[in-house]
């Protein structure tokens, strides 16, 4: 089979075609044929060799990157009861996808309903669940509230701003260019703040009447982290659920104690879809949302599979304005 394989961290160059042989499913897993994978900046992350000593995500090259794909099920090994040959399936958080086939443990996977369009459901599986835990599970909005959305522009920014709505909240958003501002307009966010134009902070303050925002939604990091907690109202959340910008600056829990008694957290997603039930839920959800036409997923580009070095390059320069996916075929 055809994958991209890193055989030493580093830059996107490491992203190499190479033709590995097609794994065999064990014991609770699935052999499933990729039609599509994700691009996220978790793959960044893993390519670079941020993960090298985590927990969560730890790998050594060489290895397969990506983390999320959509395809059909080949085989199943034994004691699977959940999926079947044929059957089109979605996952997250599974090591392999920038591949043909990848083997996934079968606990993972869920069920695509038929009429969705497989560039969505994909879409749907690490950013929208990403969305998902933020907005329903780490600091749950309510209707009235008022949340900060960093990056709004971008796939998982998107997904906020329209989850915020469909929770009754109030979104702001923080864009880099125009273009990036209608899409964010156009999704309902109000206000739109330029951060090229205007520090942040003061514009959140100015449209808050002083008060601040309920929580913070930030995948950026270094350069919008002291930003993010002069934007909170006392006894607000920062959730740090990303560092696309670089790993945040120190903070003791003084600071936040002097700051107005502030929550600040840094999750892992695996936390938040830690069993098939979780897993069900939130991409259940999320799938319905797209079905129904209360969200929209805004595909920026495809790119074959042996061009994913270029799908990283145009993420980390912070040029998307949607979702980027890898397709298993040539054509885009």
């Amino acid at each position: 089979m055809r994958a991209i394989q890193v055989r030493r961290y580093g830059g996107p160059e490491e992203l190499v075609e190479w033709e590995l042989g097609t794994p065999e499913p064990g014991p609770g897993e699935a052999l499933v044929r990729i039609s599509h994978a994700g691009v996220n900046f978790t793959d960044i992350y893993t390519r670079q060799g941020v993960y090298r000593h985590s927990q969560t995500y730890s790998n050594q090259p060489p290895f397969v990157p990506g983390m999320e794909a959509i395809g059909v099920v080949e085989s199943i090994g034994d004691g699977v009861e959940n999926v079947a040959p044929g059957d089109q399936v979605a996952y997250c958080l599974s090591l392999g996808a920038y591949a043909e086939y990848a083997v996934v443990p079968a606990w993972r996977l869920v069920i695509v309903p038929q009429g969705l369009d497989p560039t969505v459901a994909v879409s749907l599986m690490l950013q929208g669940c990403t969305a998902h835990y933020l907005t329903h599970s780490l600091c749950a909005l309510e209707s009235g509230q008022v949340c900060l959305v960093h990056a709004a522009a971008g796939g998982v920014g998107q997904l906020l701003l329209q989850l915020a709505r469909l929770r009754g909240a109030r979104a702001i958003a923080t864009v880099g260019n125009e273009e990036k501002a209608a899409i964010a307009i156009e999704l309902g966010a109000d206000p739109v703040i330029r951060y090229h134009e205007q520090k942040f902070d003061d514009a959140v303050l100015a449209a808050t009447d002083g008060r601040g925002v309920d929580v913070v939604y930030d995948g950026v990091g270094r350069s919008t982290f002291s930003g993010s907690l002069r934007s909170l109202r006392p006894r607000g959340m920062l959730a740090l659920f990303g560092g696309a910008s670089g790993a945040v600056e120190s903070v003791t829990p003084l600071d936040l104690a002097e700051a107005g008694s502030l929550f600040f957290t840094r999750p892992h997603m695996a936390d938040y879809m830690a069993t098939s039930e979780e897993i069900a839920w939130r991409a259940g959800d999320m799938f319905r949302f797209a079905v129904e036409g209360d969200i929209k997923v805004r595909i920026d580009r495809q790119f074959p599979l042996f061009r994913a070095g270029e799908a990283h390059r145009v993420m980390e320069q912070g040029g998307t304005r949607g979702k980027l996916l890898l397709c298993t075929t040539d054509g885009e």
